[in-house]
């Protein structure tokens, strides 16, 4: 059966060509090379390669005169198709699953080659691979193919291998592969919370967070009956601490988590984007804790990652590099070093560059955000406000809405800094409008936006002065609780309030809170 591909003029083809890796590009012409006949496809390959931009019309001019530019889209994907292929070929080696697929697929053939004995061999060492690696599911299949090759050795009269052994094998591996998928459903519950809000907003949202850490198998002893149900249990319950902003659980229980794929490499090397963001909750905790150089030295553990052949993929890299620089930028901002990040921003830009379509919009929204935080840091307002638009321009009503309302907080703050009076008079209504359609159960977004319409009325006058004082007792009173500390981890608002009451800079205050 033949399978065409649907694209858009060849962007598809020409992204997949720029993925590539020099090593993989060498691969490619290499096999290309052992085939007969034309290879026009080469031909295409060689001049979208150098292209910047994709240039439909450019690639036509290219091959003017030559017969194949008639059926130039089959071409095209002729081409898509080949270049998927020998990935397949070039990375077939590189994973357990392409590895035990590769067996299975070589235990069929010599099946209906009636060479059993050879068969069993294979399916003996893959059910060996699978069993180390806790590949279910192949695992299954692999006990499926024994109990084919069962049936022949009663045909020719062999009985050795003990039928009763073998079912009670395929029940376990049933049970751990029901177990595991359960596990799963509840990664993707609490997965949407996280993703869709970053932290609980209300008590109905808490309840939810709560009832999956109260789920049987998550409170339960003994409930995860194999080390990847383990490794996952611990992740859940440390995203369930993480999103009711419990820290102190979040850290032990990610700890956990980190600990259990260490000491087993098989299923961490499988398992590298779960162990790549347990890291990055560790050092969320680290952050929130205070704990800078531990903070610091695990960021230099996470950049390291992509230097082991295990985590070294396009989109662990970008995961990584874009993360890491986050959460750095994230760091120096809790510090107060301001001029620190600004002078990274360049470095993260550059770093970041060749990998722009394949960065992920909640990272994406989040570097826009630390990056108006750092100038605002600095007194440049204009320039974080450049920054900031990106974010209000770009509602996503289903992703990380605690970014964009905080956004909408620090939009406020920095036209009081410009002295914006009457267009922040304006803006507070649609900024109220936006924050009152999510229900919350904390107070201190409505506390900043009274004071700024004050502050704003009484323009440059002592009564300002007089509202920042009364401001500063009523967020102090507000954030002794958790629930209202939320702010801190993208404003710091107290540093904000002194530094207007003792006329010094942010930055110095918020070095000192």
């Amino acid at each position: 059966m033949k399978i065409f591909l649907s694209m858009k003029p060849s962007i598809e083809l020409f992204k997949l060509i720029k993925s590539l890796s020099k090593s993989e590009k060498r691969f490619f012409k290499m096999t290309s090379s052992l085939q007969s006949g034309d290879k026009n496809y080469l031909k295409i390959f060689d001049v979208i390669e150098k292209q910047e931009d994709y240039d439909e019309e450019s690639l036509k001019k290219s091959f003017k005169g030559e017969k194949f530019i008639s059926h130039l889209p089959s071409e095209k994907n002729h081409l898509y198709k080949l270049i998927l292929k020998s990935l397949r070929s070039f990375y077939s080696e590189q994973s357990i699953s392409s590895i035990l697929k590769q067996e299975i697929k070589n235990v069929e053939i010599l099946y209906n080659k009636a060479l059993y004995k050879e068969c069993e061999k294979f399916v003996a060492r893959a059910k060996e691979l699978a069993a180390e690696y806790e590949k279910f599911y192949y695992w299954f299949e692999l006990i499926s193919w024994q109990k084919k090759l069962l049936e022949e050795a009663y045909e020719e009269g062999e009985f050795s291998t003990n039928l009763d052994e073998l079912i009670t094998e395929e029940e376990l591996v049933i049970a751990k592969l029901r177990n595991l998928a359960e596990y799963q459903i509840v990664y993707s519950k609490i997965n949407l919370i996280f993703r869709s809000g970053g932290f609980t907003r209300n008590e109905k949202e808490r309840k939810i967070v709560d009832d999956i850490a109260d789920y049987h198998l998550i409170k339960g002893k003994n409930t995860a009956i194999s080390v990847r149900a383990s490794s996952m249990c611990y992740y859940i319950k440390g995203l369930c601490a993480a999103t009711n902003r419990n820290y102190e659980d979040s850290f032990q229980f990610f700890n956990k988590t980190k600990e259990i794929l260490d000491k087993n490499p098989l299923i961490k090397e499988d398992s590298q984007q779960r162990y790549i963001m347990t890291l990055f909750y560790l050092l969320r905790c680290y952050i929130d804790s205070h704990d800078f150089v531990k903070a610091q030295d695990l960021i230099r553990e996470i950049r390291d990652l992509p230097n082991k052949k295990t985590f070294s993929s396009i989109d662990l890299q970008v995961k990584i590099l874009t993360n890491s620089y986050n959460q750095e930028l994230n760091l120096l901002h809790r510090m107060g070093n301001f001029s620190k990040s600004i002078s990274m921003i360049p470095e993260i830009d550059k770093l970041l560059e060749p990998f722009q379509d394949k960065i992920s919009k909640e990272q994406e929204l989040y570097l826009q955000y630390n990056k108006a935080y750092s100038f605002f840091g600095i007194g440049e307002y204009k320039k974080s406000l450049s920054f900031l638009i990106d974010v209000l321009n770009d509602n996503e009503q289903n992703l990380r809405q605690d970014i964009y309302s905080f956004s909408r907080i620090l939009n406020l703050i920095i036209h009081f800094e410009l002295e914006n009076y009457d267009y922040l008079e304006y803006i507070i209504k649609s900024t109220n409008r936006y924050l009152s359609k999510y229900e919350k159960d904390y107070t201190i977004e409505e506390i900043i936006i009274k004071y700024l319409r004050k502050l704003s009325k009484a323009g440059n006058t002592i009564a300002q002065a007089e509202h920042f004082e009364l401001m500063k007792k009523e967020v102090d009173l507000l954030l002794n609780t958790r629930q209202e500390q939320i702010v801190l981890e993208y404003f710091n608002i107290q540093a904000w309030i002194n530094a207007k009451i003792k006329k010094t800079s942010f930055a110095k205050e918020a070095q000192i809170l």
